[in-house]
């Protein structure tokens, strides 16, 4: 086995771990929202607070969820009162979801918890080391939503590579 190819193993397999770690997180942070909230419900309100205000169609497609999964976490978000449904002003007949209030406040406080926690558990790194840190994930995420984009608008194509 190859240098390069030991490396591509080693991403594979440090990524895998970062993401079941960050499931485990989503799940307690959902709970954190609400007891009676699931993994899915954490990831939703987030990227309604970063994206919003977005079509439940548009986070299927973002969030990579089966349908009705996001129509029971979002029904689920609203009852809660943490989201509301608007009418969407491009189009009268569909609706548009937006965290409320409430939920962006809530979504604050969990999200300075999580950034303190970062800050603690890297304060012995050199901080050269968590700029570089962040500026890969933020290209590794760049990479992934464009390849997303790509596979959205074209099925087929994306089945072939």
């Amino acid at each position: 086995m190859t240098a390069e190819h030991e490396a591509f193993v080693r991403v594979e397999r440090e990524i895998g771990l970062l993401l079941r770690r960050s499931r485990a997180i989503s799940a307690r942070l959902s709970r954190e929202l609400h007891p009676d909230l699931d993994g899915a419900a954490y990831g939703l309100l987030a990227l309604l607070q970063d994206a919003g205000p977005l079509r439940a169609s548009d986070l299927v497609g973002r969030l990579g969820l089966d349908k009705s999964t996001v129509s029971r976490q979002v029904a689920t978000l609203v009852d809660l009162g943490l989201v509301t449904r608007e009418p969407d002003p491009a189009d009268g007949r569909a609706q548009v979801l937006r965290t409320s209030a409430e939920g962006s406040a809530r979504l604050a406080g969990i999200r300075e918890a999580r950034r303190a926690r970062w800050e603690a558990d890297l304060a012995d790194w050199p901080a050269q080391d968590v700029v570089v840190l962040g500026e890969l994930l933020g290209r590794l995420n760049r990479m992934g939503e464009a390849r997303e984009g790509a596979e959205r608008q074209d099925p087929q194509d994306a089945a072939r590579r």
